[in-house]
């Protein structure tokens, strides 16, 4: 991907410095130079028209339009209004017009920098004179947030608009607007910062100064990249709205790059430093506001996608190049009606997104894509499962379609701002919608998705969730979301089912990503590249979980190193500077998941037996025992050593009905309550009291021996067994057990002969045979 820069024939500022540009609501581009000259570009960006002139002597510095707000189409008719912060310390609000409507006298010398927060109702100044301040829209002074006795060059809100970010020096500053919050400072350069960006999709910060060097941080002041020193200091830096990559320039330099810092291309010009930088809403178009007059304007090209053997190039605004990289065929896919915003190839099919388009692509037919005609809004990103695939826009949110162009539904999720999204926020697979809530994210919502309706009440977690990912090869109740929180802890939960299970996998986990059609989970994490092959294990047998991971050195991927994807045996890991590696994983975990989906036991236990892999027999008999097949695990555990669990399992087979050994496999996996369920239903309520005394859940078994009106006298008579064998000291303290204790006489015999009843019972029960 890259940027190709152009120029128009003429300059619009007469050689003057251009110190500031933006696009406005209706995406018209202004710039503003030292000569005070405001002109707006026509649509095809090769002349400007002289719209207004400031007052003789005013020296423009920064420019900030008033920003598009959702909601703000239709209705009566308003002026634009933009902010133009001047060398004199005054802000001049001005209309679209030209005409100034408000002049603020806001710092003592020049006005460095200004920003409108999200919802547009305060404007930030910061300037020489070292002060923060917020006003209101009308020009009225709110806050002198900080005063920092050192020139404040730059300054950003933060995604929430709840906290403000500027520059002091060498230091970075995050400011909250609550009094009583704590305000974070670090050291991020070796010099004086210039410029800084704070992205309210990805909430990643990045910043330049006359150390020469553009580092990215998260919200919390930890280094994510830090660049090699360049020839000249950086002047300027923006993050496209979409979040996935930002610019950065230098005195005759540009580039653009990713989100983690690396650089997807560098391009030179002849037009001196950059002051101004302007990204259009669709991330494709960049402007740059240069020191020798020039307007420069940037398009972002060579996209590139890569899923199973395809590799999706976008060569051009309106060309796509697509190759099978094993067969060596290609196709080139054109005459697009309006120009390409996005790519997205998965599951064997390819979406395109263009500014009224989305077109689906299938690789067994690229000559006839579905067509779905797209509603006002600008998509941020796309989600694909093996049916689906998702349109996340700025305006209408999640839009979920068939790959055949039918809309399944456009679920809507509480306390969520579509502009907030982002691939990381959200996850999709078939059956089910993901979402972390935007105000409290400790809370992830699941939706479903045929029905758009929530799935219970949102899962809450100890700390704040970042990262939320589904599996994509689960059936309805067997769908596993996994999580990644503030700590950089793995966790792994239940999606669909009513009481939702959750359980820790790992910590300090950079990246993970789910293979594409199994339930096997890849992570980066230590230094390490860990492969989970059955990850719901935790909640089978959690004892046998390690045996299922394998865990390999991720030295040669540096630090930071982001998981792409994984597909087939492949991992494809981004390192830090760029570079993609693909990592090859074992490819008989895919192999005996496959076996296991069709129920092909006798195959899953060959191919074990034939590569010899603990972790494999391992993966096999969480697997089994999760679809309660009792042979194969069985088998499995016996190969892994797990001898106990070999003689439960044969218990188990001996039971004669289905529910008895269903109840007792989800007693294998920890499932008291569910197991007590299914019995209870059942009708087996002499097991159900058996069980529970087994687990020495006393007074639930005497509950339900007294709601039952049967073997209370069973529950006594094994309460006073179990203290005699705690020695002559134990004695009884429950109420519930004294009272009865002294109502129902304890006869050993009759216990006994109903406990052979209910076992005969059992066993003539229709349909109760042994296990086989």
């Amino acid at each position: 991907m890259h940027v190709v820069l152009t120029a128009p024939k003429a300059r619009a500022h007469s050689g003057q410095t251009v110190a500031t540009l933006g696009w406005t609501a209706q995406s018209h581009l202004w710039s503003l130079g030292d000569d005070g000259v405001l002109n707006q570009w026509d649509a095809g960006l090769d002349q400007a028209t002289k719209v207004a002139e400031l007052p003789k002597d005013v020296y423009p510095t920064v420019m900030q339009w008033y920003p598009r707000l959702k909601g703000q189409a239709g209705g009566r008719s308003q002026p634009d209004l933009v902010a133009i912060g001047c060398t004199d310390g005054h802000v001049r609000l001005t209309l679209s017009t030209g005409r100034i409507d408000k002049t603020v006298e806001a710092h003592r010398g020049a006005v460095t920098d200004m920003g409108w927060n999200g919802d547009g109702s305060a404007l930030l100044t910061v300037g020489e004179d070292g002060h923060v301040k917020i006003w209101s829209k009308s020009g009225m002074l709110r806050s002198p947030l900080a005063a920092t006795g050192v020139p404040v060059y730059n300054a950003a809100w933060s995604p929430q608009s709840d906290h403000v970010l500027y520059t002091a020096g060498d230091q970075l500053v995050i400011k909250p607007l609550q009094p009583t919050a704590k305000t974070e400072q670090w050291k991020a350069h070796d010099g004086v910062i210039l410029v800084v960006d704070w992205s309210p999709v990805n909430n990643q910060i990045v910043s330049g100064g006359e150390d020469r060097k553009y580092k990215v941080w998260d919200a919390y002041g930890r280094i994510i990249y830090s660049s090699t020193q360049h020839d000249h200091p950086i002047t300027g830096v923006r993050w496209c709205p979409h979040g996935g990559y930002f610019a950065a320039a230098s005195y005759d330099m540009l580039r653009l790059c990713d989100q983690g810092g690396w650089s997807h291309s560098l391009q030179r010009h002849s037009s001196g430093s950059a002051y101004g930088l302007a990204w259009t809403d669709d991330s494709l178009q960049l402007a740059l506001g240069c020191a020798n007059g020039d307007v420069l304007f940037g398009h972002v090209v060579g996209q590139r996608v890569e899923w199973a053997d395809y590799e999706v190039v976008l060569e051009t605004a309106d060309t796509i190049q697509v190759r099978n990289v094993s067969s060596g065929s290609a196709e080139t896919l054109a005459d697009f009606r309006d120009h390409v915003s996005k790519i997205s190839m998965a599951y064997k099919h390819l979406v395109v997104i263009t500014s009224t388009q989305a077109l689906v692509y299938s690789t067994t037919n690229w000559h006839t894509p579905v067509i779905v005609d797209l509603k006002e809004g600008l998509v941020a990103f796309v989600l694909q499962t093996p049916n689906h695939f998702a349109l996340v826009d700025k305006t209408h949110g999640i839009q979920v379609y068939s790959y055949e162009g039918r809309l399944i539904n456009a679920p809507k999720v509480a306390n969520s701002n579509p502009e907030r999204f982002t691939a990381a926020s959200v996850a999709l697979s078939d059956d089910t919608l993901v979402v972390i809530d935007q105000k409290d994210p400790k809370r992830v919502h699941i939706v479903d998705v045929s029905s758009g309706q929530p799935i219970g009440k949102p899962m809450v977690h100890s700390s704040e969730v970042v990262e939320v990912a589904l599996d994509q090869a689960g059936g309805t109740l067997a769908r596993h979301l996994a999580f990644v929180d503030k700590n950089r802890d793995l966790h792994l939960a239940t999606a669909r089912r009513s009481t939702q299970r959750v359980g820790k996998l790992g910590s300090m986990v950079e990246s993970l990503s789910w293979h594409d059609s199994w339930s096997i989970l890849a992570a980066l994490s230590n230094n390490k590249l860990t492969v989970w092959y059955y990850p719901a294990t935790i909640f089978v047998d959690p004892e046998i979980l390690p045996k299922t991971r394998t865990e390999r050195a991720a030295a040669e991927f540096g630090l930071h190193p982001q998981l792409e994807s994984f597909v087939g045996h492949r991992c494809l890991v981004r390192r830090m500077d760029g570079a993609l590696m693909p990592t090859a994983v074992s490819p008989y975990p895919s192999v005996l998941h496959g076996f296991a989906n069709k129920r092909q036991w006798e195959d899953a236990i060959r191919i074990c037996r034939f590569v010899k892999d603990p972790s494999l027999w391992a993966c096999l008999a969480a697997v089994a025992a999760a679809a309660h097949e009792l042979n194969a695990a069985e088998v499995s555990y016996a190969a892994i050593e797990e001898i106990d669990k070999v003689q439960y399992l044969a218990y188990i087979k001996t039971i004669p009905t289905a529910e008895g050994r269903e109840a007792e496999m989800a007693l294998f996996g920890r499932q008291t309550a569910e197991a007590e369920a299914i019995l209870l239903k059942a009708g087996l309520v002499y097991r159900a009291i058996s069980m529970n005394c087994q687990l020495f859940r006393w007074e639930r078994a005497l509950e339900l021996a007294i709601k039952h009106k049967t073997h209370v006298d069973t529950v006594l008579g094994l309460r006073q067994r179990s203290l005699k064998r705690l020695g002559p000291g134990a004695r009884e303290t429950s109420r519930q057990f004294l009272k009865y204790a002294s109502q129902v006489e304890i006869d050993w015999e009759k216990i006994q002969s109903k406990i052979e009843a209910e076992a005969e019972a059992e066993r003539s029960r229709p349909g109760a045979v042994p296990y086989s």
